[in-house]
């Protein structure tokens, strides 16, 4: 190309380009920049720092960030949070991912065994988490990690969390647990088989298979070790079932569904709670405390949930994706679905959630985050206001009870 044409280009691009955008960039590689110190200070080369960042551009495109002039993005993008339980828990995905998990079970029975006797997590969980995460390694990640967390790292909702994330990704290119090609991740920045953040790598990772590295990518039982690892750390109970599905009596209280009210099993039995298929619960089964959970209101099935239901919620905090896991978990195990089909309910947009639980808020029967989302929190606040409007108590988010909150004074 000529000198001429150079400046041509130069010209097209100085008027073309949003001067926006060229600023937003140079601010981010400034951000990116201003790192070092910190990444120094976790034991990042600064060979790797400087390799791995340069050239790096942000991903303006991701969900759950805040850019000035434009609404906050995310919410549309999280399935747990926004279907209803029927289309994130799809009886055709549970039944395939189960066959799979099968022969799994049987392909790795020795890793899942040393996991179980280590951890006291069963082998169904783990590989369940693996089916959830990435259809037991056949979804291929479709974002740059880096990327991805120095994105998030800078315009997103949760900068702090992310800055930290996005040095511990350079830290494992520079101890060489992973190479950058590998380092693929969702939208939120999780890598690996089993989804981890770059921090819980270094805080859960294990080396079961004894080759002397922690691989999350390529490894099955370092994978799997690894999230049973991680639960195992935030309080999983060995011998302890996730949650009992069971038929509520007629007359149930659906604003009690909240972790905070819990109580052992053998009570919520005793108040009318009623195991589905007859299931029988031992003594020690019945001294277990439990909360209820009914994630469509007082429509489609409900559940006495453990300890360990909670714990899984720990690894991704929606009460649909530890329904996903546990089901699929018990699957593996039992052809038997869910005894209680859900409704054919409606989700309200995350926008109108986010509405209610502002109006709920103004009333005094809200105190959680506004984040859009209808947990349990949400489900329990609106069923407080449908006793006290006088309307049915149902605790399922609906664009009647919306505009009655956002009536009332």
């Amino acid at each position: 190309m000529g000198v001429t044409s150079r400046f041509f280009v130069c010209v097209f691009l100085l008027l073309f380009v949003p001067s926006a955008a060229r600023a937003a960039d140079a601010a981010f590689t400034q951000f990116v920049a201003s790192l070092w110190p910190e990444a120094k200070e976790q034991g990042v080369s600064r060979a790797t720092f400087e390799t791995e960042t340069r050239g790096l551009e942000p991903d303006y495109k991701l969900p759950d960030l805040m850019l000035p002039g434009r609404p906050a993005t995310g919410a549309p993008a999280q399935a747990e949070f926004v279907q209803v339980p029927a289309d994130y828990i799809k009886e055709a995905s549970i039944a395939r991912l189960a066959a799979h998990g099968q022969t799994l079970i049987q392909q790795y029975r020795p890793a899942l065994a040393e996991i179980e006797r280590r951890f006291g997590v069963p082998g169904p969980i783990v590989l369940a988490i693996w089916g959830r995460e990435t259809d037991f390694g056949r979804y291929a990640l479709p974002y740059d990690a880096l990327r991805v967390l120095a994105t998030q790292a800078y315009v997103g909702r949760r900068k702090e969390q992310y800055r930290t994330e996005f040095i511990m990704a350079l830290k494992m290119l520079s101890d060489g647990a992973v190479s950058r090609r590998d380092l693929r991740a969702s939208w939120g920045g999780a890598v690996g088989l089993t989804q981890f953040l770059p921090s819980e790598y270094y805080k859960h990772g294990i080396d079961l298979d004894g080759d002397g590295k922690v691989d999350l990518w390529h490894s099955v039982p370092d994978a799997l070790g690894s999230a049973a690892k991680q639960l195992a750390n935030k309080g999983w109970q060995s011998g302890v079932r996730w949650a009992y599905e069971v038929k509520p009596p007629a007359n149930v209280d659906c604003t009690m569904g909240v972790p905070e009210v819990k109580k052992p099993i053998a009570e919520w039995l005793r108040a009318g709670f009623v195991p589905v298929r007859g299931q029988r619960l031992g003594s020690a089964e019945q001294q277990q405390p439990a909360s209820l959970l009914q994630p469509e209101g007082i429509y489609g099935p409900a559940f006495l949930t453990t300890a360990n239901y909670f714990v899984i919620k720990e690894y991704n905090f929606s009460d649909l994706y530890v329904l996903f896991v546990g089901h699929l978990a018990d699957r593996m195990t039992s052809p038997a679905g869910f005894a209680t089909p859900w409704s054919a309910s409606q989700q309200l947009r995350s926008m109108d959630v986010e509405a209610m639980q502002k109006g709920l808020t103004r009333l005094g029967l809200y105190a959680d985050k506004l984040d859009g989302k209808a947990g349990m929190q949400t489900r329990a606040a609106l069923g407080t206001f449908q006793k006290k409007a006088g309307l049915k108590v149902d605790c399922w988010p609906s664009a009647t009870v919306l505009q009655a909150i956002n009536a009332a004074h």
